[in-house]
This record gives structure tokens, sequence and C-alpha cells, in this order.
């Protein structure tokens, strides 16, 4: 796809064009500006609507195809405001909303399984802070899953079995504590050999466009909550809102970019990087494979998930945060990609301290 040039101001130093973007970025994402919209009666029916998106014969970005676009649609008081996501081995897609809530359902293609929604976070004061979830992983074999609390800047750990979560331990590593509270731990994956990478949202400064603050830890974080930080530099403009491990060991990562508030208009872009590469305190770069804007029907991707595919090809699937807002919807993406295009993998990565993925 050719590239997209976004915010261009003539006239305009690149500090002003910097700040005017991170004022709209803050404007746009705080919830008090948020325009709800004016819903039919929620229900606590579970019904999922699926209406296809028009891609035309597809679209190639970088070395993905998107296959196909879905706008999601239910009048059930948990659906909408996705933040996480994962693919289940039973071939469904697993998604967890920033109001604490999970919905199990289907891709729409395959044999159908009657989806579920349930409580992961069942806050007894009521107060959003405590069920934000943002982002998950899981060691599904074992039976646990871990969520990243933006608002708390703090992890949970959960017992996952039959579809139900069941809350475990909570803990704030001291190294998230100055991630601030709306802008902490939007993308968190546990990696194959045990260690969990952790990516701020925010820039690490007022005038930072490209990097943000990272952390390490070598293995659960619940039991040892003390990382190596170590910092993520991404494109321009862009935040980091979800990971995934490809099989390879390296990961994708999803970027989303606010293009205007309202109506809300969003970019997205995904890159890889290798977690061999990350050395404690230091820039880990993440190498840019596609982006897109308003060409394609799209919203405010903050879930990303890979699964096997066809013909030796990976399923990589997207989903976007509604924000319960008037101007945004549900979407799911599906995406596919040939290993064999993405980028080379080194070999060897070189003085690195941290342990390889497998």
């Amino acid at each position: 796809m050719r590239g997209v040039s976004y915010c261009q101001s003539i006239g305009y130093s690149r500090a002003v064009r910097r700040n005017l973007a991170l004022f709209l970025l803050i404007i746009a994402l705080a919830p008090v500006t948020w325009i709800r919209m004016s819903l039919p009666q929620k229900t606590q029916d579970l019904e999922l609507h699926f209406t296809v998106l028009d891609i035309g014969e597809g679209a190639a970005l970088g070395p993905f195809q998107l296959e196909r676009a879905w706008r999601i649609d239910s009048r059930n008081q948990y659906f909408g405001g996705y933040s996480a996501l994962l693919a289940l081995s039973d071939g469904q897609l697993l998604t967890l909303s920033d109001n604490g809530a999970t919905l199990h359902f289907t891709p729409p293609e395959r044999a159908f399984v009657e989806p579920s929604v349930g409580a992961l976070i069942k806050a007894p004061n009521g107060q959003k802070a405590t069920r934000d979830v943002e982002s998950v992983t899981a060691d599904l074999s074992a039976g646990q899953a871990w969520a990243g609390l933006e608002s708390e800047n703090s992890i949970m750990r959960f017992h996952y079995a039959h579809r139900e979560f069941s809350l475990g331990e909570v803990v704030q590593p001291a190294g998230m504590a100055d991630w601030g509270n709306n802008s902490g731990p939007e993308s968190l994956v546990r990696l194959r050999d045990g260690s969990f990478l952790v990516l701020r949202e925010g820039f690490s400064g007022f005038f930072e466009r490209r990097r943000h603050a990272a952390i390490r830890f070598a293995a659960d974080p619940v039991e040892d909550p003390v990382g190596e930080p170590f910092i993520l530099v991404g494109p321009e403009g862009f935040s980091p809102t979800d990971m995934a491990q490809l099989p390879d060991g390296r990961v994708l990562v999803l970027f989303r970019r606010l293009l205007w508030p309202v109506p809300a208009k969003f970019a997205g872009a995904l890159a890889i990087g290798d977690p061999r590469t990350i050395r404690r305190g230091k820039p880990w770069q993440v190498r840019q494979l596609a982006s897109w804007a308003t060409e394609l029907p799209g919203d405010n991707f903050e879930g990303i998930a890979i699964e096997p595919g066809k013909d030796a090809r990976l399923t990589v699937w997207l989903i976007s945060d509604d924000n319960r807002a008037a101007f945004q919807k549900t979407m799911l993406w599906k995406l596919s990609v040939d290993p064999a295009d993405l980028p080379a993998r080194r070999k060897k990565a070189r003085g690195n301290s941290a342990r390889p993925s497998p």
C-alpha cells in the first residue's frame, strides 16, 4: 500500500504540530468528551450481528492481506469497548473490554458456537479504574491469564477454565508506577519462554513522538514484579495498543494514531520486533510493516491475535474499541500473512542479556 501522510500542516513548526496532535489526542480519549450513542434499550440477551464491510477485492497492507472486515453489533448490556483479544484452540476468539467484561464468539465463516458474555472483574465499588482491562495474555494450557489495567498500572492474574475467569492475585510493579492513569499497560504478552513484555501507551515525554516506556519480566510478574525497563521505539505519532507472538518468536505490535477527534478517525499500523534484541534501559526498535488510514473501514483497533491459517499462512485478527461513542464501531478484521514474506529474522542476537524466545 502506498504510504499515507498524516496531519500535515503548512506554516506550523514541528513542535506546534506535535502539541496540536497531543492536544487532540487528549481531548478525543478523555472519557468526558466522548459523544455517547443514543442506543436502543440494552438487554441481557446475547445476539451478535456481523455486517460484512466493503473492502473491494481485498487490500494489501505490506506483507498482509486484508481478507475480510465486519462490523459487530449487539444490544447486550456488556457488549462493546473491546481492548484485548485472544485466539482459542477451538477456533473461537475471546475479547475483553475496558469495562471488565468478556465475550467468547465464533468469527463468521466458521462452525457456529453459541457466544457468551461474562464479568471478568466484579468491582465492588463500581469504579471503572478497578476493571479497566486494556491488555490480556494467557497460558491456556495451564489455565492462567493475565490482564493489564491501565488506570491503576497493575497486572491481574486469573484462573481460566470452561469460559470462566476467577480472580487471583494483583500486583502493581514499581517499574510501571509512573505510567499515568490513562496511558499505562495497553500492551501485554507472555512469550513462550515464560517472560512477559509490557508496553506503555503514552509517549515518554511531552514532545516525544516515538518512544514509549516498556518493561520485561523474566517470569510471571505476579510472582516477581521486578522487571527490566527498556524503551520501545515505534512509528512516529503512533501508540502501541496490543501485541502477539509469532511462531518464530518475534512479536507483532499493533499501533494506533488519532487523526481527528470528532467524529473520531484513526490510523493504524503493524510492526515487528524481536524480543531477543531487548536490552535493559536501551531503545528497542520495531520495524513497521504496514499502515492504513481512512481508505479502509477501520476504527480504534486495540486487540490483536494470531493463529495458524491455511497453506502455512497465519491469520491475524484485529478488533476495535468503540469507546461506546457515537461515531465509533466494534470492527473485526481478518488478515493473513505468509511468514516467508516477513523480514528475515536474525539467526543470533548479539550482546543481548535477555533470554531468547523459542
